[in-house]
């Protein structure tokens, strides 16, 4: 699959954005879920995620969750996506560490099978801050066919992740 398109309106004209802010209590470890019209969903980081503030630079990713469970072994065929990795809201997705020592864990959001991450990431890990909901996208997520409208139950849309932000900055001022 393409990453949206570049360019204003690529990524909007296609997609619904759903937040889901401070993943497992982690303030401001917030990321976005790209959901197209034919019920794909891409997972991106949102724009108040430490790894996109500036001064951040990102020394690795890892698809590799566990000793048996690697996210690049994820094998994908056929229209109805057989052998693809089921996930769970909170399945990691993978690893990145900054180079300030920091890592993160990158989860679904989304209960789904995995179709595909994104292994150019890896190769060009400054497209995660430079392009994070086109070709820094992290992984793409399809839900179940009766799921695909309850999936974004429990995240937020762009106007209420903007009123979380709103009050974040509002009390570290």
């Amino acid at each position: 699959m393409e990453a949206p398109a570049a360019g204003p309106g690529g990524a909007e004209r296609y997609f619904t954005r759903w937040y889901k802010p401070d993943v497992k209590g982690r303030p401001c470890e917030d990321f976005c879920v790209l959901q197209h019209s034919n019920r794909i969903c891409v997972i991106t980081l949102a724009e108040a995620h430490p790894l996109l503030q500036s001064g951040k630079t990102i020394k690795s990713i890892n698809y590799q969750i566990s000793a048996n469970c690697s996210r690049l072994q994820n094998k994908v065929s056929g229209k109805s996506k057989r052998g693809a990795q089921f996930l769970t809201e909170l399945a990691p997705l993978c690893r990145i560490s900054s180079s300030d020592g920091e890592e993160y864990t990158i989860y679904s959001c989304i209960r789904g099978r995995l179709i595909e991450v994104n292994e150019n990431i890896l190769s060009n890990p400054t497209l995660l801050q430079e392009k994070p909901s086109t070709e820094g996208y992290i992984a793409v997520v399809l839900p179940k066919f009766e799921e695909s409208k309850s999936v974004t139950q429990g995240l937020l849309t762009q106007k209420e992740y903007e009123e979380v932000l709103l009050k974040r900055r509002n009390s570290s001022s």
